[in-house]
């Protein structure tokens, strides 16, 4: 089996990395290494590479003959991942053009050596939630702790209305159109999957992008300084710690992705809500309770900024859907996960 990784030498492209890895296929990874954490991977992924299976390629995705280049000389691939791309909104905010080249022309680059060199694999496509905006126009009920969708008890399924909202929210629901389109258009196989908040292993966290991994360090930093009779220093959060995602665990997404590969017969440009679902879904607060828990603190301290700009007040992915075509769901509830994720995080 071929397997090509855009954007391997990352989170989630590194894990999807070990697990093809320990297949025994052979992994064409393809990374410009511009991420915080990236060449750390990809170091490590050389070193569970005892039988010279990864092909390792720095390039940018943006530029069209590079990524040619490598289609034409490896080509056809059984399987692409597309997990490559700018993925922190705040970034967008600051450098949109940047954001364009690479979620937009990149994929669009993607897509089209797929057309012209391998037109029989089955392209993945890691989207987001951001392609539904703010979600301004839902009914929520806000408690002590929490917002709730009143009106979807299970969550959110594909059919809301897609309301493109920040350079990154325009960015990836361009590319999220493009990928669908072209299974419509050129019969190419292809699925996307539009993420909620994914966490775990090799995720080298900051402010603006893997606020999991990142409150799970600030944590332990907060851990340290009363184990060493520090002054406390508090963190920040951005709105009232209210706001609620559904967490997945990169363990689960993982067996997502094979299980698309392995059901691609039946993904014919389908677009699937990727989260923890309803039981998996936590609000800030309800993470550091549980991040206070796990380390044996009181609680961590933390100042409130303003709400980030369209940001969501909660987004809880309905999975149903995904359940139905391919039989997945996550097994890794959010304490086990959240566990597994200090534990990485300590190593660090």
């Amino acid at each position: 089996m071929k397997v090509l990784i855009t954007g391997g030498c990352g989170f989630l492209g590194s894990n999807l990395a070990k697990s093809y890895l320990e297949d025994e296929a052979e992994i064409y990874i393809v990374d410009s290494l511009f991420r915080d954490g990236s060449e750390k991977n990809l170091n490590w992924l050389k070193s569970l590479d005892t039988k010279n299976k990864i092909k390792f390629f720095r390039i940018d995705i943006s530029d069209k003959d590079l990524v040619n280049k490598v289609f034409k000389q490896y080509a056809p691939f059984d399987f692409t991942c597309h997990v490559a791309g700018q993925v922190a909104m705040t970034t967008s905010l600051k450098d949109p053009w940047n954001d364009l080249r690479t979620n937009v022309i990149g994929t669009f680059n993607i897509l089209e050596a797929i057309r012209k060199y391998s037109p029989n694999c089955l392209l993945a496509f890691s989207s987001t939630n951001k392609v539904y905006g703010d979600l301004e126009w839902l009914s929520y009920i806000e408690t002590e702790k929490r917002y709730k969708l009143k009106d979807y008890p299970i969550g959110l399924d594909e059919n809301i209305p897609l309301d493109f909202s920040t350079p990154y929210g325009c960015s990836k629901g361009s590319a999220d159109q493009y990928v669908r389109d072209w299974a419509r258009v050129y019969g190419l196989k292809t699925v996307v999957f539009r993420h909620s908040s994914i966490y775990g292993g090799r995720q080298f966290a900051s402010f603006d992008q893997g606020w999991i991994g990142w409150f799970c360090k600030k944590g332990l930093e907060q851990k340290m300084q009363i184990e060493a009779k520090d002054p406390i220093i508090p963190f920040t959060i951005s709105g009232n710690g209210k706001q609620v995602r559904d967490v997945l665990h990169a363990d689960d997404l993982i067996n997502l992705y094979k299980k698309a590969f392995l059901n691609k017969d039946i993904l014919n440009g389908e677009i699937f809500n990727i989260g923890g679902g309803q039981t998996n879904s936590l609000s800030l607060i309800e993470l550091f309770e549980l991040i206070s828990k796990i380390l044996d603190l009181d609680d961590l301290k933390f100042k409130k900024l303003p709400r980030r700009v369209s940001d969501q007040d909660c987004f809880i992915a309905s999975i149903e859907k995904v359940k139905n075509y391919l039989n997945w769901a996550p097994r890794i509830n959010a304490e086990i996960g959240i566990k597994k994720m200090i534990d990485w995080t300590t190593q660090l």
